[in-house]
């Protein structure tokens, strides 16, 4: 389904329609904003992937403490190094769109936040969660105690099955409870 990045057909258009949550507008603001990070070499050849340094410069990515990790989980290349295409940048666009689901927000949130990609959130992913969102400057940073409390609070609301991680039907059953997070989990362009 590659494209030029320099202009989209109608048909490629209407198909993006179908695939995302992202009405005509929006893929048409994503197409231009994601065609700035581009030379104009680059606007002519189809699958161009940005690199993930570029992609963080933009303004709504910028100050997400989880930019890097929504780059890696929604790249699809096979270096791992977070670079997106058109397509994947749309794929990042529409889960954190308003139109796209509570499942759907969940699944991604799940995987940012399992940094190792096993599947689970276990007590060093929950740490690392717990880093990005208070800093991880001296000020900010909690105790070993403090963090090792935070941990168990969380698995003993979250772990169902009392396995010592928190699995993704558990992650979605948690955030089931959370009235506001459908709407803070978005990316507007």
């Amino acid at each position: 389904m590659g494209t030029t990045a320099s202009q989209l057909g109608k048909d490629v258009l209407s198909e993006y329609q179908e695939l995302t949550f992202l009405t005509k507008q929006e893929i048409l603001l994503a197409h231009k904003r994601f065609s700035e990070l581009l030379s104009k070499e680059e606007r002519d050849r189809p699958d161009t992937r940005v690199p993930m340094e570029k992609i963080l410069t933009l303004p709504e990515l910028k100050s997400n403490p989880f930019r890097q990790r929504i780059c890696q989980v929604f790249s699809t290349s096979d270096r791992k190094d977070g670079s997106l295409t058109f397509e994947d940048f749309l794929d990042l666009l529409s889960a954190f769109s308003d139109s796209a689901t509570l499942e759907i927000k969940s699944h991604y949130a799940f995987r940012i936040f399992d940094f190792d990609d096993d599947g689970t959130l276990d007590t060093g992913d929950l740490e690392k969660l717990v880093n990005c969102l208070t800093g991880e400057t001296d000020e900010t940073r909690l105790t070993t105690d403090e963090m090792r409390q935070l941990i168990n609070n969380i698995l003993e609301e979250s772990d169902i099955d009392k396995d010592g991680t928190v699995n993704l039907s558990e992650f979605q059953h948690v955030i089931s409870r959370s009235p506001d997070f459908v709407s803070s989990f978005k990316i507007v362009l």
